[in-house]
């Protein structure tokens, strides 16, 4: 989920970590910042543990829910990303109403901060947007990077030399055009065509984004009847890009941004192709239905005054797939991605999550929350 919007304000860090230049890789150096709920920034986590580098850069996961950054200035009313402890009190949103959970957080165990506000300011940025996710240099005590897409391909082979798993290649040479060619129009007409339609500022914007959004979606569908991924036999760095919209979908966009139009369960393809993705375990790990709808019906009260979060429906996405006996590729167990493929999924905060969920369905039934 965008902290605000999508091009309100520049991306200011933009360096890179190679093995010659200011940032070099190395074990224990770096720090990635994450909320859950973000799609952005769940792209870069799904990476990380594809790749096998858990043990290499540490990882912090935000609250889901926006808290006044400077509480005690009344005339600072930014709203952003907070740092809690599993085991903290539930927070209120920013309207004071409802109770939720922080279950499947960490906090701050690099700079001991509270907000990620407090990262940028660290790092000499005031008048930025103050998004996750971000990848810190604890040696400079700086953000090496904001930019989703740049950390993705950082962490697919910067650290090469440490990862678990460097013959996984998400960005393959041989791939490289059909890639770019592929997020060229998934991320304007999918990725982003979400936020056109909810934080559309008048019915034009709005008819404009959601007939561009559908669009999309139809071309998405209509490919991936003829091929398992994207780009072809194998998962690659778009597919990730893709998935991460996909999975918020039923649960957040259709309601939260008015998508609703069609339910992706309700596409054959890109139903099967969804639960393709969560079947291989970095990718699923970083699903926690629970952040993700705390998120997005919460962190914007304006567009939820009461902050009730909709129930949902069953876990259609964790369902069995067909694609690998219709397709098979380097997706499936033969490829380069079978090791990932033989394991289950391991969701980290599943089963807490589920059980935060019954508290925030409790909590809001006679709630006060945005």
């Amino acid at each position: 989920m965008a902290q605000s919007s999508a091009a309100d304000k520049p991306v200011v860090f933009r360096d890179f970590v190679t093995a010659d230049g200011r940032f070099k890789p190395e074990a224990d150096r770096y720090h990635l910042y994450v909320s859950l709920g973000c799609p952005f920034a769940c792209r870069c986590l799904a990476v990380l543990y594809m790749k096998g580098l858990e043990h290499v850069i540490g990882v912090s996961v935000t609250h889901p829910t926006f808290q006044r950054t400077r509480p005690n200035d009344h005339e600072d009313t930014h709203c952003g990303w907070v740092f809690a402890k599993p085991t903290d009190p539930p927070l209120a949103a920013t309207n004071g109403k409802g109770s939720f959970p922080c279950t499947g957080c960490t906090p701050d165990t690099v700079n001991g901060v509270r907000f990620v506000r407090d990262l940028y300011e660290m790092a000499g940025a005031k008048k930025v947007t103050f998004s996750v996710p971000v990848l810190w240099d604890k040696k400079e005590k700086t953000i090496v990077n904001n930019e989703s897409p740049e950390i993705m391909r950082m962490l697919n082979s910067a650290f090469n030399a440490l990862a678990k798993h460097p013959e996984l290649d998400l960005y393959p040479e041989a791939l490289q055009s059909t890639i770019d060619d592929a997020a060229a129009w998934v991320g304007p007409h999918i990725n982003m065509a979400v936020y056109r339609c909810g934080f559309a500022a008048d019915q034009a914007a709005y008819d404009a984004g959601f007939k561009d959004l559908f669009a999309g979606l139809d071309r998405a569908e209509a490919l991936l009847g003829g091929r398992r991924y994207l780009t072809g036999d194998c998962v690659t760095e778009v597919d990730i890009k893709l998935f991460m919209t996909l999975i918020r979908f039923d649960e957040a966009y259709f309601v939260c941004y008015k998508t609703n139009k069609k339910l992706i369960r309700d596409y054959p393809n890109l139903c099967n192709y969804v639960r393709d993705l969560y079947h291989i375990p970095g990718i699923g790990r970083t699903v926690d239905m629970y952040h993700i709808k705390a998120a997005y019906f919460t962190c914007k009260p304006e567009l939820n005054v009461n902050v009730i979060i909709p129930g949902g429906g069953e876990a259609w996405w964790s369902q069995p797939h067909d694609r690998a006996d219709k397709f098979g590729g380097k997706g499936g167990r033969r490829g380069a991605l079978g090791w990932l493929q033989q394991l289950p999924v391991w969701a980290p905060h599943a089963a807490a999550s589920a059980a935060a969920a019954l508290v925030v369905g409790a909590a809001l039934g006679g709630s006060r929350r945005r």
